[in-house]
């Protein structure tokens, strides 16, 4: 066995001779000792390492039965969608909102040639770009006649809604019957209002909802808003709105037949002015030339 002496700088360790059996098989039994102890600790990691990787493949898995998983085909579409906006995206800011004065200004450049062509060209554009009429995106040819639709059906819309409320009837019964009574797009407006005022909305706050995104009905949301407000009878201000908005109307398409007017007219004066020039203005000037340069 091991045996300590103390010396004078210290104590010294000393060897035993038949101690080393001992001390191998001692160690030998501490090494059998901790295996039994390591090993089923590595066993219980492992294990919990394949439990919890099998808890997130089943969260996966009811996760991805929750929510859609894109392929990837549709990711390809989707990459190909934002790359065609892109391109069309940079060819509208290229041509503008008027494509077809660029390619007169570009023909018209091929077509002179040359430096004059440079020339040309850009005048041709410019004078195209200022004349031909504007060209709208499918979206606002679509907000254009949703609101010209709107407009129509402001002053029935109007009337029906002051002899609903002028019989009794709740804000929502009348939204409701009047949505009934017309045709798209006021219907989904009127329907949308009469559901929020069924289920007890502010009724200023659901008629200023009516004409979001169409100023042309803030005439009307703003009439209603403010009897529901003061509790006025509205049908007497509903009928001077429809009253206002048919004699509006009729100003508008008295103006569009003057300008159609107007615009018929002016092709035929470009035609007729340069043939009154050439026959009635260059022969009158061309014969005081002759006769004035025959005089010594």
């Amino acid at each position: 066995m091991p045996a300590q002496l103390r010396g004078r700088t210290g104590p010294v360790l000393v060897l035993v001779p038949g101690a080393t059996r001992d001390g191998r098989e001692a160690n030998e039994g501490g090494g059998v000792s901790a295996m039994a102890v390591l090993v089923p600790a590595a066993v219980a990691g492992l294990t919990g390492e394949v439990l919890v990787g099998m808890r997130r493949r089943a969260v996966r898995r009811r996760i991805e039965r929750c929510v859609p998983v894109m392929s990837a085909s549709a990711v390809r579409d989707g990459r190909c969608e934002r790359a065609g906006a892109a391109v069309r995206r940079w060819l509208g800011r290229l041509a503008g909102d008027r494509p077809l004065a660029v390619l007169l200004g570009v023909s018209a450049g091929v077509l002179v040639g040359g430096g004059a062509g440079a020339v040309v060209g850009p005048l041709v554009g410019w004078a195209a770009w200022r004349l031909l009429p504007r060209v709208r995106s499918p979206d606002e040819r679509w907000r254009a006649a949703e609101h010209d639709w709107l407009v129509r059906q402001l002053p029935l819309t109007a009337e029906l809604l002051a002899a609903c409320l002028g019989s009794s009837s709740s804000p929502a019964e009348a939204a409701g019957a009047v949505a009934d009574s017309v045709p798209s797009p006021m219907r989904e407006r009127l329907s949308g209002v009469a559901a929020r005022l069924a289920l007890g909305a502010g009724p200023e706050h659901c008629w200023g909802q009516l004409a979001d995104d169409c100023p042309p009905l803030a005439p009307l949301a703003r009439c209603l808003a403010r009897t529901s407000l003061s509790g006025a009878p509205p049908a007497a201000a509903l009928a001077g709105l429809a009253q206002s908005q048919r004699a509006a109307a009729a100003r508008a398409a008295h103006a569009r037949v003057r300008r159609a007017g107007v615009l018929a007219t002016a092709p035929l004066g470009l035609c007729f002015l340069p043939a009154f020039v050439l026959i009635g203005v260059v022969p009158v000037v061309t014969g005081l030339t002759a006769a004035f340069s025959q005089r010594p």
